[in-house]
C-alpha cells in the first residue's frame, strides 16, 4: 500500500536488485547522483519538514543538535519530542516499509505512505496527521540551505520518489555510520553525535578544540546569520558525506576557522583532494566503495584530514584524543 509500481516490482539500482522478495543490495552500493537526484530532492524536502517539527518541539541544544536526525535500522528518526500540550512523540521515516510514522508515548499512532506526489500534498498530509494526534505544530514552510527553494505548501515541482533508490541511499548511510562512529570514539573532547543534518542532507560528525571561533559570516540560503553563528560558535574540524555534486557524492572534511596551511596538507587516500570552491578536502564516494577495504579508506581520510586541521590550528591533541577505542565496549560488571 502506498508504494509506486517501481517499488512493488523491484528496481535495478546500484549493483543489486532492490524491492520486496528480492536480494538486498551489497554494502557500499553505487549511488550515481544523475540516477536519483530528483528522488533525493524530494526526500530532502520531506526530511526538512520532519526536522522543522523537531526544531519547534525540542529544547534548543548547542549547534542545533536537538533537531538533527538519526539513521536507524529502518530509516531515519527524530529524537523524542515533547509537545507543549503535554504529549511526547517522535517521527520516523521507514525506508523498509516506505512509510512515515508518528508515534506518541501514550500509544497513539498515525502513518502515511512515502510515495510519489507533490511536496505540497505531503506537507498538508503530515500537518494533518499531527493535528489528528493533537500535536499541531506551526513551522516556517520555506526550505533552508536550498537555492531557489519553493515553500512546502506551494511546491508542485518536486514529485518523484522511487523506494528502491531511496533505500540504496539509506543503506549506504547505514554502512558509513559505524566508520564515523569509530572515528568519533577516538576523541575525548567535545564531539557531535553522528547525525543527519536535514538542511544539506549530509551525514556528519564534528570535533571541537574547546576554543571559541570568530562569528560565522553566514550566507546559506534562507538561513539567518544566527543559524550559522550558533553552528560555528566554536572552533571545529568537521567531516561527513554529502550526496550531491557530480559522480556519487563525496566525503568531505573542513575546519572553521580555516587555519593557515590547512589546504596544502598531505592527506589520504590518494583520491582525496582539496576543493578550492568548497574550501574543504573531498573524497569521492565512488573511490571509497571501489577500494579493497572501503571502511579503512574512509578512516584514513577522516584521520588524516582531522590531523591536518588540528596540527595547523594548534589543537591540544594529547588532551583531546586517545589512540583508538575498542570495537565494542567491555561488559560492565558490578564490583565483586
Amino acid at each position: 500500500m502506498g508504494m509506486t509500481q517501481m517499488g512493488m516490482t523491484g528496481e535495478r539500482g546500484g549493483n543489486a536488485w532492490v524491492g520486496p522478495d528480492v536480494p538486498q543490495p551489497t554494502r557500499w552500493p553505487a549511488l550515481p547522483v544523475s540516477r536519483w537526484s530528483e528522488i533525493r530532492d524530494t526526500l530532502q524536502l520531506w526530511l526538512q519538514m520532519v526536522g522543522k517539527v523537531s526544531l519547534k518541539n525540542t529544547p534548543m541544544a548547542n549547534h542545533w543538535w536537538n533537531a538533527a536526525l538519526t539513521v536507524t535500522a529502518r530509516g531515519f528518526t527524530t529524537s523524542l519530542m515533547h509537545h507543549p500540550r503535554g504529549e511526547s512523540f517522535q517521527i520516523g521515516l521507514d525506508l523498509r516499509e516506505h512509510r512515515l510514522h508518528i508515534t506518541t508515548a501514550s500509544g497513539a499512532e498515525r502513518s502515511m505512505p512515502l510515495t510519489s506526489g507533490p511536496v505540497r500534498q505531503f506537507f498538508a498530509e503530515l500537518m494533518g496527521r499531527l493535528d489528528e494526534l493533537d500535536l499541531h505544530t506551526d513551522v516556517w514552510p520555506m526550505p533552508v540551505e536550498i537555492e531557489g527553494a519553493i515553500p512546502f505548501d506551494r511546491d508542485e515541482v518536486h514529485t518523484v520518489y522511487a523506494p528502491g533508490q531511496a533505500q540504496l541511499f539509506w543503506r549506504a548511510l547505514v554502512t558509513m555510520v559505524p566508520v564515523f562512529g569509530e572515528f568519533r570514539s577516538r576523541f575525548v573532547g567535545k564531539a557531535s553525535p553522528v547525525h543527519l543534518f536535514w538542511g544539506g542532507l549530509d551525514l556528519a560528525t564534528t570535533r571541537f578544540s574547546g576554543r571559541t571561533a570568530p562569528p560565522h559570516p553566514g550566507g546559506a540560503p534562507h538561513c539567518g546569520p544566527q543559524v550559522m553563528r550558533e553552528a560555528y560558535s566554536h572552533e571545529v574540524s568537521s567531516a561527513g558525506y554529502w550526496p550531491g555534486g557530480d559522480g556519487e557524492g563525496f566525503f568531505y572534511s573542513y575546519a572553521y576557522p580555516e587555519p593557515a596551511a590547512f589546504a596544502v596538507a598531505a592527506v589520504q587516500p590518494e583520491a582525496a583532494r582539496w576543493s578550492a570552491d568548497l574550501a574543504e578536502f573531498v573524497l569521492p564516494y565512488e573511490a571509497v566503495r571501489r577500494a579493497p577495504d572501503p571502511a579503512a579508506a574512509l578512516m584514513r581520510f577522516l584521520e588524516s584530514t582531522y590531523k591536518a586541521a588540528a596540527e595547523a590550528a594548534g589543537w591540544d591533541r594529547a588532551r583531546l584524543e586517545r589512540p583508538a577505542a575498542p570495537a565494542h565496549a567491555p561488559q560492565l560488571r558490578p564490583p565483586s
